[in-house]
């Protein structure tokens, strides 16, 4: 970034990185849209299961890590790291050069909570300068650890397990999941299921992901929708903590929008989807097989889009380098202490970040009140409505009055 001025306390910024970085953050929407895709499955998938067993290549996540992790506490909660791959080579050629390696450039902290009623979902900025700690890559590869590295660098240097790793020391949190998208699924899954309908509130246009949108409702293609969570130049500060907001918004408007679709009265476009949406990912080895992957969607059936609290994970630009985002401390680690005790995100923590400014997610809506922008922004109504801070200023996710989501149902 050449360029940069403080407006009202919000950093404007000017140039920015090079053409290789953009768009990076959109393959971990298709992460969260599969397990969307799974929820609905259920059972019907179990006919085709040996068409799709073939399609999952998991990774042994726990074997690679080995004890060198945080306690895993069995309370009924589960935590999920879902990374986005932007390998070049394939399929996803069409957005870039191959460079060799893949990179995460974003990642959700997925914290299902007890009863499995209720989300929350934690962000974590590509550019959060951390440190790195020592891994063992995929190959057996020692991979030393690094001091101010970009979170993104875990997945490139040491591949899943490495990046399982950097978050576990991160926030103290075992990871029982891991989930991993690319590009090309993302716009498949969208195609299959025939576009998503989004209302925007103002126009976004976006030379560099090639989307024009005026104001008002559009059923978005996959193409169309890559480009939508690539794009940031058109909303909020144009900073890529704002595209993290809109892409938060669009996952609850596709979530919204997939659970109504009436997929299980089709046996054919059900295959089609489930095919695609199992090609799409890589999960753990608890997850690399129909039958595991069917139970982890039915533990999760009863969530909805207006069951998820979505936030970043709190950040401020680093004083040294304008372009990376470094944990804003005390309030990053309240966030992983919420998870930890699996209890919502306290709406203070958020307050003071630079994640947590602009309105970027307003900017796109689903079609349902539900799908509408990150939990958060809905703070401060009245007592009892969805999002409202309780008496110990946790923000309260919503829950669904009258239907029953006991996990396995």
């Amino acid at each position: 970034m050449a360029e940069q001025s403080s407006d009202g306390g919000r950093i404007r910024v000017g140039r920015r990185r090079s053409q290789r970085s953009r768009g990076r953050r959109a393959a971990v929407v298709v992460a969260w849209s599969v397990v969307a895709l799974l929820l609905i499955g259920g059972s019907g998938l179990g006919y085709v299961y040996f068409k799709l067993n073939g399609n999952l290549q998991g990774v042994d996540i726990n074997a690679q890590l080995g004890k060198d992790r945080p306690g895993n506490i069995d309370n009924g909660s589960m935590d999920i790291l879902v990374l986005g791959s932007d390998s070049r080579s394939g399929a996803n050629a069409e957005y870039g050069t191959d460079e060799g390696g893949a990179r995460s450039d974003t990642a959700m902290v997925v914290h299902v909570h007890e009863g499995h009623r209720t989300a929350s979902v934690v962000s974590i900025p590509r550019d959060t300068l951390i440190d790195r700690p020592q891994c063992t890559a995929g190959d057996g590869t020692a991979v030393p650890g690094e001091h101010r590295a970009m979170f993104n660098t875990a997945y490139e240097v040491g591949g899943p397990a490495c990046a399982v790793k950097t978050v576990e020391k991160m926030s103290g949190i075992r990871m029982d999941h891991y989930l991993e998208v690319g590009f090309s699924g993302f716009k498949k899954l969208i195609d299959e299921l025939g576009g998503v309908e989004i209302t925007t509130t103002r126009p976004i246009k976006d030379p560099d992901s090639h989307l024009d949108l005026a104001p008002g409702t559009h059923t978005l293609d996959g193409e169309q929708s890559l480009g939508l969570v690539r794009t940031r130049k058109s909303v909020g500060d144009g900073s890529d903590l704002g595209r993290i907001q809109l892409q938060q918004a669009f996952i609850k408007a596709f979530i919204a929008q997939v659970k109504e679709i009436g997929v299980l009265s089709d046996p054919g476009r059900l295959l089609d989807v489930a095919d695609t949406a199992t090609k799409a990912i890589t999960p753990d080895s608890g997850l690399d097989s129909v039958t595991e992957l069917m139970g982890f969607a039915r533990s999760l059936g009863g969530l909805g889009p207006e069951d998820l609290q979505m936030v970043t994970l709190p950040v401020v630009y680093d004083p040294v380098d304008p372009n990376r985002v470094v944990p804003l401390e005390p309030a990053s680690r309240q966030v992983w202490a919420a998870l930890a005790q699996d209890r919502p995100i306290p709406a203070a923590a958020l307050k003071d970040s630079a994640g947590d400014k602009g309105d970027a997610g307003t900017v796109v809506r689903g079609s349902t009140a539900a799908a509408n922008g990150p939990a958060h922004e809905r703070a401060g109504h009245a007592p009892g409505t969805p999002g409202t801070p309780g008496a110990d200023g946790a923000a309260r996710v919503p829950r669904t009055p009258g239907v029953d989501r006991a996990a396995g149902e």
